[in-house]
């Protein structure tokens, strides 16, 4: 398909309050008219033969979550998060966070971006979810299914992009807001944004307290977002970006085995540099980027018995750089290539608590990988058929060489219908902790790798209206790193597989200009015992908007999820949510608003032995600028 050279104005999404994706997303390029600069990206999503989900900025607002994840599990068919309370997910054991796509995700099979910059953790191989904000996001883009083409290893079972908000308006414009609820909970978020000819900035701020509502759940978070962005030329462009986040949590441990004095401080920054170019016949770019953390550690004790004596520290980073470019060679063609370069890795230690001395358990490590990729798409009949293939030559210093291919065809049988089918392969490395830290360590682990068959279909009616998906997927898991024992002793050995099938169905109507609703269903077959992955998952969304009030009722169902009871149990509910919001039409817009989580006062719990809140309020005022 021949591309269109300019950026185009970012149009809302066909029925964007519904979560329903168009059909052709703007292309990710700089137009010096209105010199804005965007973030960069690989590829356009829509070019690839996978699901991909976007969800804007307004769905996100509307929401009123300070986290990202909460959003993406209301959003995303076959997409699940554990909790374990009531605000924070933590880090160490007893932490939440975990996201499956179609079952895969445990053991960072997931991977998390920021403006296209890998996020995790370099040691324990793990996303951070405290870090993922929701604050200063544009949008998001989950890709269902492997992305390991473009991203490499942790993208085996789908990608998260955050992309962060950019300031396309000259002059100067903001936004903040102020929470308050239940558990004496606060919430303050403040985003902000310059620009003056070519060049921009934004700036963005957030702080989340709470008591927990349980003894001894005590938590905070603070985040700190800054970019600077110049368009050089007509085709050059040129930007850099450092986000922090500083947290403690406290951690109650379990009903069967409560914790008293578990606590985590951690520092989580990700800073990052790039460098655009925009031709005719050519675009692309070179980021560098690097993420890294502190962490310490206090294992707690049982009530009653004698607090330890000792603090878990670690520190790691995940750095390296990104080369891009996409060629427009003839009519309806592009091809894209690529080449990857990560060093990752980390140091543990244990100290004393009275004199911070080194204790035991010091240990560091690192890997190094490099990569090569290629991939191409060409059109035919006029856009109706388009045919994309690719490979990945990945080489990492412990693991040797990963070959990753992908194939698909996109059928486009009419304007507003949209037909995807797909073969492709993910990996994910082993990380330090299973290479090298305690008994079961092994350093002769090999990745992890999955095949993922997919067929998908979407539908716009009655002028865009109403919208109607499905997708039906195959996964076939291998060489699943496990502890096992081997002559007496535990070992991680790469013998684990599994097979997950199921379907996704969607649906999206704006029943007048002012009430729209949305539904999805997803399910999941699997031959293992995943944990925290839903048998049906059933997400259903109501929203009314007379004048300048706006409702929002909505509805998740969970059956048949294991949820790590030792008797094999699953876990089922339902939540009822509701959001309420009012708006002065003035000079400076200022809404308050108010939400109510699981109204019925459903007791559950998603990870064993950590029930989840009952009824929660929270309300508060957004003021714009």
């Amino acid at each position: 398909m021949k591309m269109n050279r300019e950026l185009m104005a970012f149009a809302p999404l066909a029925l964007a309050s519904l979560g329903v994706q168009a059909a052709e997303a703007p292309r990710d390029t700089v137009r010096l008219q209105e010199v804005v600069v965007t973030a960069p990206l690989k590829t356009d999503p829509e070019l690839i033969p996978l699901n991909v989900t976007n969800i804007s900025k307004a769905e996100i607002e509307k929401s009123t979550e300070s986290s990202l994840l909460p959003v993406l599990v209301n959003k995303v068919p076959g997409l699940f998060v554990t909790e374990r309370g009531f605000a924070g997910y933590g880090v160490s054991g007893g932490s939440a966070g975990t996201v499956n796509i179609r079952g895969v995700g445990q053991g960072n099979k997931v991977l998390f971006m920021i403006d296209g910059q890998p996020q995790w953790a370099g040691v324990f191989g793990h996303s951070l979810a405290d870090t993922y904000v929701a604050n200063g996001v544009e949008k998001v883009e989950v890709v269902k299914g492997p992305s390991s083409l473009l991203y490499g290893s942790n993208a085996m079972g789908g990608s998260v992009n955050i992309v962060t908000q950019s300031q396309k308006t000259d002059g100067l414009t903001g936004r903040a807001r102020a929470m308050f609820g239940s558990f004496s909970t606060q919430k303050f978020a403040l985003s902000s944004g310059y620009k003056k000819g070519r060049f921009s900035a934004t700036l963005s701020g957030q702080l989340d307290r709470s008591n927990g509502y349980q003894k001894g759940s005590e938590f905070w978070l603070a985040n700190e977002f800054a970019q600077l962005k110049y368009a050089i030329s007509r085709n050059w462009s040129v930007a850099g970006m450092v986000d922090m986040t500083q947290s403690h949590a406290n951690n109650p441990g379990t009903t069967q085995s409560p914790l008293e004095n578990m606590w985590t401080d951690i520092f989580r920054g990700a800073g990052g540099v790039y460098l655009k170019n925009m031709y005719e016949k050519f675009d692309g770019g070179v980021q560098g980027f690097i993420n890294w953390g502190t962490h310490e550690v206090d294992d707690g004790n049982a009530p009653g018995a004698t607090p330890k004596d000792y603090l878990f520290h670690s520190t790691d980073y995940n750095m390296g750089f990104t080369a891009y470019e996409s060629f427009y060679l003839w009519d309806a063609n592009t091809l894209s290539a690529g080449i990857d370069f990560q060093h990752w890795g980390g140091h543990i230690w244990n100290t004393d608590k009275a004199d911070e001395a080194i204790r035991s358990s010091e240990s560091k490590h690192h890997v190094n990988e490099i990569a090569g990729y290629v991939m191409m798409q060409q059109g035919f009949f006029n856009d109706i058929l388009n045919v994309n293939g690719g490979v990945r030559l990945q080489h990492g210093s412990v693991y040797g060489n990963v070959w990753v291919p992908q194939a698909g065809l996109i059928i486009k049988p009419g304007y507003s219908s949209q037909i995807k089918m797909s073969f492709s392969k993910g990996f994910r490395a082993p990380n330090i902790r299973e290479l090298y830290l305690y008994p079961p360590a092994n350093p002769d682990l090999k990745p992890e790798y999955m095949l993922n068959y997919e067929v998908s279909y979407r539908q716009h009616l009655l002028d865009n209206r109403l919208m109607l998906g499905a997708a039906i997927f195959y996964i076939d898991g291998r060489n699943m790193i496990q502890t096992t024992m081997v002559e007496g002793r535990p070992r991680n050995i790469n013998t684990g597989k599994f097979h997950n099938k199921g379907f996704e169905l969607e649906a999206g109507y704006s029943i007048l200009r002012n009430l729209q609703a949305s539904a999805s269903w997803s399910y999941l077959h699997t031959d293992s015992d995943n944990l925290y992955s839903p048998k049906n998952k059933l997400n259903a969304e109501l929203t009314y908007s007379p004048g300048d009030f706006s409702f929002t009722v909505e509805e998740m169902s969970i059956w048949g999820m294991k949820y790590g009871n030792p008797d094999g149990s699953s876990m089922n509910y339902s939540l009822l949510n509701l959001r309420a919001a009012y708006t002065f039409d003035r000079t400076v817009p200022v809404t308050i608003f108010v939400k109510v989580d699981n109204i019925t006062n459903k007791h559950y719990e998603i990870i064993y032995g950590c029930p989840m809140p009952g009824t929660t309020l929270m309300g508060g005022v957004e003021f714009k600028f």
